[in-house]
């Protein structure tokens, strides 16, 4: 891959995607495979003004054998110079860039039962620093091409053609070519129109209906508000969470969905890739997983019994099916792709930044808007080509906003 496309979606990281402060200190989450790519990274975010910037490593083999060899006990310590990292964080609000690029399929074999009992040990503390942290810090996801990941992309490809295949789609759904800071500028004020459109109407209740089995109905708050694209941190910081990003998403009423939604895209769980499932949802809450594959069905179960607030919904995301994710035709098997291809859901933890002004409200205000809280946020695709979605608002009035996969608004 040429160098100079390489700085350039560094740049874009740095720049759009976390928007590095003069003197913030940044950390970026990578796997040993990406060193290559990490230096570009690392040296666009020196340029950008960072005063210090380190790198959490990690390695897919690595964890898969920790879990293999290890038991629940050592796996759930949490010792005194983790404590004291995760305070340094809260203190210093690093920004921070986590790269993806491992297989989808790098965990199959590990015991979900095991991984769901150190999920539950070491959520909890994890979720104790996140929640100091919230909305005061700026992130991103991004991804470069493993060898694994293209391949499970391209069967057919050596695997330099498929890496070589795979850096292209991805530069080209980040929207890399020609000038990105500008072309991302004109995206997020795109999707920022759209979400004052859905805004401006007042939604209280979206009918979701296809003809894969999705019958489903979900209600919004009030208070609450569809953003899309990048975030502004309390402190007035701009950036981009996800890149690629094509959604406009707000969070639901936690006790509202009811109906069946069946997923359109394959999901990674914990390392076990999932396919043509759903989930039926009585007063909020998953009562049911929808799956004729046993494995997939257990894994499911163990993702939403991982706390009270797993088998409720913590996002309702508007993704038109014609989206430049789905234009690639390609199924990246990685979430951060996958859902800005159409229109998904998310079980697990809801957004409180899309409460109205909620940079102002108190923590009991915010408290009193009872969002869905737990440990996970897990993201699953339901968008198609003729999905339907109907939204009744405050006002008493009925308007389509999806027709055939697509905006009608």
């Amino acid at each position: 891959m040429n160098k100079t496309i390489l700085k350039n979606y560094a740049k874009l990281i740095v720049k759009v995607g976390v928007n590095v402060q003069k003197n913030q200190e940044v950390i970026i989450g990578a796997s040993v495979d990406d060193a290559y790519f990490v230096k570009y990274v690392v040296e666009a975010a020196y340029k950008a003004g960072a005063k210090k910037v380190s790198i959490d490593w990690s390695c897919q083999d690595i964890s898969k054998l920790k879990y293999q060899y290890e038991t629940v006990e050592t796996l759930s310590e949490f010792p005194e110079w983790l404590h004291k990292k995760n305070e340094y964080y809260v203190k210093t609000l690093p920004a921070r860039i986590y790269i993806v690029s491992e297989d989808p399929d790098g965990l199959v074999g590990i015991d979900q039962g095991k991984v769901l009992e150190v999920q539950r040990a070491v959520g909890p503390i994890s979720m104790k620093y996140r929640e100091q942290m919230d909305n005061k810090y700026q992130w991103t996801i991004v991804g470069i091409p493993g060898e694994k990941w293209a391949k499970k992309i391209f069967p057919n490809l050596t695997s330099k053609q498929a890496i070589k295949a795979l850096w292209a789609a991805i530069l080209d759904v980040t929207r890399v070519k020609g000038d990105p800071l500008k072309n991302w500028a004109e995206h997020n004020a795109n999707l920022t129109n759209k979400t004052k459109k859905l805004n401006d109407l007042r939604i209280k209740t979206l009918t979701y209906k296809a003809a894969n089995g999705t019958d489903f109905t979900v209600d919004i708050n009030e208070n609450m508000n569809f953003l899309a694209g990048g975030e502004t941190t309390l402190s007035g910081v701009f950036y981009n969470p996800n890149m690629p990003t094509e959604e406009c998403f707000t969070s639901p009423i936690k006790d509202s969905a009811n109906g069946v939604v069946m997923a359109s895209k394959p999901l990674s769980v914990r390392g076990v890739l999932v396919d043509k499932f759903g989930f039926r949802f009585e007063n909020g809450k998953v009562v049911e997983v929808i799956s004729d594959n046993s494995e997939y069905k257990d894994v499911l179960t163990k993702l939403l019994a991982t706390d009270e607030g797993a088998s409720r919904l913590g996002e309702v995301a508007l993704v038109p099916f014609d989206s430049p994710v789905n234009k690639t035709n390609l199924l990246f098997y990685n979430t951060l792709y996958d859902e800005n291809a159409c229109c998904h859901l998310a079980i697990g933890r809801a957004f409180t930044e899309c409460i109205k002004d909620y940079q102002h409200k108190s923590e009991e205000e915010i408290k009193a808007i009872d969002l869905n809280a737990s440990m996970i946020h897990v993201d699953f695709m339901i968008g198609t080509a003729d999905l339907s979605i109907i939204a009744e608002t405050y006002d008493g009035q009925k308007v389509q906003i999806f027709k055939d996969g697509t905006w009608a608004i």
